[in-house]
């Protein structure tokens, strides 16, 4: 049986979190590191929105980064990531709504011609102190589903500025980010691949 096949992208917040759950699902898929400023056809004639990540399997093309995760885990879910009340399920559409809105508007100000990016930012640090109120060693009692799905944000955001960000009251969310970034749960899904191109042999990740 072929395995599906991943479009992804090392660096993307949204392929990071799809790469978790395949991760923590214990499946294996073909890896295919696209570089975004030279997209190949392949890849543009499987992802409708030509974003990463795009799964590829024998029945389906699924082209959000949610849906790669959720698709995994109802495969298999040793670590009971699905299995979280509905406030995980809330708070990542704050994560993916509002908190990822400002945080492009920070990070990438340039992009967004009148927005003030120090606005911006407060806006996504107002997100991070609930945030951080929330969090004991995970955001519920227990990881889940939603620590992985928003994790690689909060990373994105920390290293806008990295010193502002430690300088920040938030030890909780300070203290999840830092054991995330040092595990080797993360270690594993950045492994660097080479740019895909077709013909090359097939990559196997995890």
């Amino acid at each position: 049986m072929t395995n599906p096949v991943l479009y992804s992208f090392r660096r993307c917040p949204y392929a990071m979190r799809a790469r978790l759950a395949i991760a923590s699902a214990g499946l294996t898929v073909e890896l295919r590191e696209i570089v975004l400023r030279d997209k190949p056809a392949a890849f543009l004639d499987a992802s409708p929105s030509a974003t990463v990540p795009c799964l590829v399997t024998t029945d389906c093309v699924i082209d959000e980064s949610l849906d790669v995760m959720i698709w995994a885990l109802q495969q298999r879910d040793p670590e009971d990531w699905l299995k979280m009340p509905k406030a995980g399920f809330e708070w990542i559409a704050r994560a993916d709504g509002p908190f990822k809105d400002a945080l492009d508007r920070t990070k990438y100000a340039n992009r967004y011609p009148g927005v003030d990016p120090a606005s911006q930012r407060d806006i996504a640090a107002s997100f991070l102190t609930d945030l951080d109120q929330a969090i004991g060693d995970w955001m519920l009692d227990r990881p889940t589903l939603a620590d992985f799905a928003i994790v690689p944000f909060v990373r994105q955001f920390a290293f806008i500025d990295k010193d502002w960000f430690d300088a920040q009251p938030w030890p909780g969310l300070q203290n999840w980010l830092a054991r995330f970034l040092e595990s080797d749960r993360f270690a594993r899904i950045m492994e660097k691949y080479p740019q895909w191109q077709p013909g090359d042999p097939p990559v196997a990740f995890p």
